[in-house]
């Protein structure tokens, strides 16, 4: 499993460079830096690779800053499971389908990451998922496809970055690879290959991915590999 962690790592890298050369690029019209967290609100969907990293990460910390965060996960979790009752450990979400994880994941929902320190940096900003690098800008293939057509309001105001062909990267190539790793990641795990299941940060935190029997879990899965 270390071995999957570190492809996985030299990938997210690879992203991380993409980012920092649009900053490097863009002049002002980038807005992100380090201590802003206007992105880091409401809830969004990270895979369980993704899960296994922030875990990774979040053992490093001091037990009383992972207690304090552990409380705030609990919190969230009892305010989902009001709303999906079966939302139980591993707290997996693709028991439902996609569009109905739209109830938990209100566009208005402001809360902070439990994962947000005091100063508004990210308390395991080197293991955190995917999605939070990529946030802030659109995603557009260096062949022009258009992945992801939103962005931070904050950036390139009055602009239009999807115009911008210096925002571009290889993004099919990424999302490629992504996907083998976690075959390969869920292989491992629960002894067959899927494609994607997903949790979401509070509940990340919470999976026992040391004791937990997943095979058994996998077994059960109604979600076709």
């Amino acid at each position: 499993m270390n071995k999957v962690l570190d492809e996985y790592h030299k990938l997210l890298s690879e992203v991380d460079h993409w980012f920092s050369l649009c900053i490097a690029r863009s002049g002002e019209h980038i807005r992100c830096a380090e201590g802003c967290s206007e992105c880091c609100r409401g809830l969004f969907d990270i895979t369980l690779l993704d899960a296994l990293l922030l875990k990774d990460g979040f053992g490093r910390l001091e037990a009383a800053t992972r207690e304090k965060v552990l409380i705030k996960c609990r919190e969230r979790l009892a305010g989902l499971q009001r709303l999906w009752p079966e939302f139980t450990h591993p707290y997996i979400l693709n028991y439902r389908p996609e569009e109905e994880w739209e109830l938990l994941m209100p566009d208005d929902d402001e809360t902070p990451c439990p994962l947000l320190g005091a100063d508004g940096r990210c308390l395991v900003y080197g293991f955190r998922p995917m999605t939070c690098r990529l946030h802030g800008l659109p995603l557009v293939d260096l062949t022009g496809e258009v992945l992801h057509d939103e962005w931070c309001t904050l950036n390139y105001v009055g602009g239009d970055p999807l115009a911008d062909a210096g925002l571009r990267g290889e993004f099919t190539k990424i999302f490629r690879e992504e996907v083998r790793l976690f075959r390969h990641f869920s292989e491992r795990l629960l002894g067959q290959e899927f494609r994607e299941l997903d949790t979401f940060i509070p509940t990340a935190l919470l999976i026992d991915f040391t004791r937990f029997d997943w095979h058994r879990f996998a077994a059960g899965f109604s979600v076709t590999p």
